[in-house]
């Protein structure tokens, strides 16, 4: 779902669900193009790219430290009064969830890199009792944010123009999901939690969706 600021116009609204409903399409129609991998349920909706961004301890991030691991991403920024909160105790759920044999790592990005420095993130995970060995917060240029989140994880994300934001905090729009990555840097599956049962619904497929990458070749 994409979280929808109050205070936008219905003309800029309209806009902007007509850009992320042709997003939608296009997962739909990678969906019907990409062949399942052999003996999977699961297909292959995009390749991730290769990215370069920085985490919560100022340490470089690339697609290399996530290859070979099974992983989550959302999308934030830190300011946000609307979703944010709501999507980040999610993924500390999910992190309590996971096996401690399991390797998947969670990964959320920020839309507001300007503000949303590594000290900021840091702060915020740290307010969140983020498991740091696992779950990565990342910020860095918006060109590699954009191109990883709306590009490869199909997470879209879209500024408020400075007239129609009410305060500070209204920044963007953007959307609710969960996506999940393979071991390959392919992303196989999204989930969406804004007004769903998380406990007992979203959280137990995508626990079973990790379990089954994890156990792909």
């Amino acid at each position: 779902m994409i979280e929808k600021s109050k205070t936008l116009p219905r003309s800029v609204w309209v806009g902007c669900s007509l850009t992320f409903s042709l997003i939608g399409l296009a997962v739909l129609v990678s969906l019907l193009q990409n062949a399942r991998p052999k003996n999977s349920a699961l297909p292959v909706i995009s390749r991730v790219a290769e990215f370069t961004l920085t985490n919560q301890d100022s340490q470089i991030t690339t697609l290399a430290d996530l290859t070979n691991h099974v992983w989550i991403a959302d999308i934030i920024f830190t300011s946000c009064a609307g979703p944010c909160p709501h999507l980040t105790l999610q993924m500390k759920s999910l992190s309590e969830h996971l096996p401690k044999s399991s390797g998947a790592k969670l990964v959320t990005l920020t839309t507001d890199p300007e503000h949303d420095t590594p000290a900021v993130l840091k702060k915020y995970g740290v307010r969140g009792n983020a498991d740091f060995s696992r779950w990565s917060f990342l910020t860095g240029d918006k060109k590699e944010i954009i191109a990883l989140g709306s590009g490869s994880l199909k997470l879209p994300s879209q500024p408020i123009a400075p007239a129609d934001q009410k305060n500070a905090a209204d920044l963007f729009i953007h959307g609710t999901l969960f996506v999940v990555v393979d071991k390959h840097a392919q992303m196989r599956a999204y989930f969406e939690t804004d007004g769903v049962d998380w406990t007992n619904g979203v959280l137990p497929k995508i626990l079973a969706t990790v379990n089954e990458l994890e156990n792909e070749p």
